[in-house]
């Protein structure tokens, strides 16, 4: 059993395939190894596992990061359902500066990403009780939270579904300025 490691369109983020073992019973899966993803996190320690339920199709959650020096890298994973996940490079200096990837996780795909510090997550739920599994590898802090807005002019991201159900706080993010150069990670 291994986990297989996909480079994508942002440097840095990337989706981990990974093998099951399948019998009459059902299946195996790994979720993680710090072993065999060493390429990816280098040294970092996972500190902080979390949990979001979301019920209802075409709800949005996001985008999310933190500053440095409580900037995470963050593995997620759909463990029930299906999201539309988008990751907003906000890296100063990036290639990809103000660009975004996205993948479709779905339960059945067992797949997960590796976000990098300095990327804003967000996603739209395509399934109906959707449920995603995150794993940090910093604290959550509330004074280095930021976030951006998911319609953001700046982004131009056409989101699958009518947006529903947003929380107050992901509708107040601000919008990214014209003078915004970046976070320094």
């Amino acid at each position: 059993m291994s986990l297989i490691i996909n480079e994508t369109s942002i440097p840095g983020l990337f989706l981990i395939d990974n093998d099951q073992l399948k019998d009459h019973r059902g299946s195996f899966s790994r979720f993680f190894c710090k072993q065999e993803l060493s390429p990816v996190i280098g040294k970092r320690d996972v500190v902080q596992i979390n949990h979001s339920y979301t019920a209802a199709v075409g709800a949005m959650r996001g985008f999310h990061y933190q500053l440095p020096p409580y900037a995470e890298m963050k593995f997620v994973r759909c463990l029930k359902g299906k999201v539309w996940d988008v990751i907003v490079d906000l890296r100063a200096e990036s290639p990809t500066f103000l660009k975004y990837h996205v993948e479709e996780l779905e339960a059945s795909e067992n797949q997960m990403l590796v976000i990098p510090e300095g990327c804003a997550h967000g996603y739209q739920v395509l399934h109906a009780d959707s449920e995603l599994l995150y794993l940090h590898t910093e604290y959550y802090s509330s004074e280095y939270e930021r976030g951006v807005r998911f319609n953001d002019p700046a982004l131009d991201i056409s989101w699958p579904l009518s947006p529903v159900d947003i929380s107050e706080r992901d509708l107040n993010h601000p919008l990214i300025t014209p003078d915004f150069t970046g976070i320094a990670i």
